[in-house]
């Protein structure tokens, strides 16, 4: 791998890290006091798998952001097009956990989470039309927000 597309990498992964990072500012002291009140569902995971589960999926969405950005043959046209999708869906994230652990608000979270789904599934599509190895690297973060979705409306409809 060349230099530049070693920086490329990096920075990809950094950014994607970030917004896990920016999120934890909002979930880890919620986690710890709030959320510990809410009544959850059966499905619901213990509170240790988030950090690590998150953290690899930020992971994968850098190293797919990466298979974008660096991607040669791609038309700047459509590459542009899936980078913006990204960042959308990037921006919802980080509004999640504002939304949900920031302001205690499972109700507007909801919304949110749809939002953001719908945009992961926008990214897949428009990865998979660039490089499907990137859109494939993708699937597991719209599993587990999928995943997300169950437990924030249960969340809700609970408290």
């Amino acid at each position: 791998m060349r230099i530049k597309n070693l920086s490329k990498l990096i920075i990809a992964v950094v950014v994607c890290e970030l917004v896990g990072v920016v999120g934890s500012f909002f979930t880890i002291p919620a986690i710890s006091s709030w959320y510990l009140g809410l009544v959850k569902p059966r499905l619901s995971p213990p509170n240790w798998i988030f950090a690590p589960v998150w953290t690899t999926l930020f992971l994968l969405m850098g190293i797919a952001l990466f298979l974008i950005w660096a991607r040669p043959f791609a038309g700047p046209k459509e590459r542009k097009r899936a980078l913006a999708i990204f960042g959308i869906q990037l921006a919802l994230n980080v509004l999640w956990s504002i939304i949900f652990f920031g302001w205690h608000n499972p109700a507007a979270a909801f919304f949110d989470i749809v939002a953001l789904w719908l945009a992961i599934l926008a990214s897949v599509i428009s990865f998979g039309k660039i490089f499907r190895p990137a859109a494939y690297l993708l699937l597991p973060y719209i599993f587990w927000v999928s995943f997300a979705v169950y437990l924030n409306f249960a969340i809700w409809r609970l408290n």
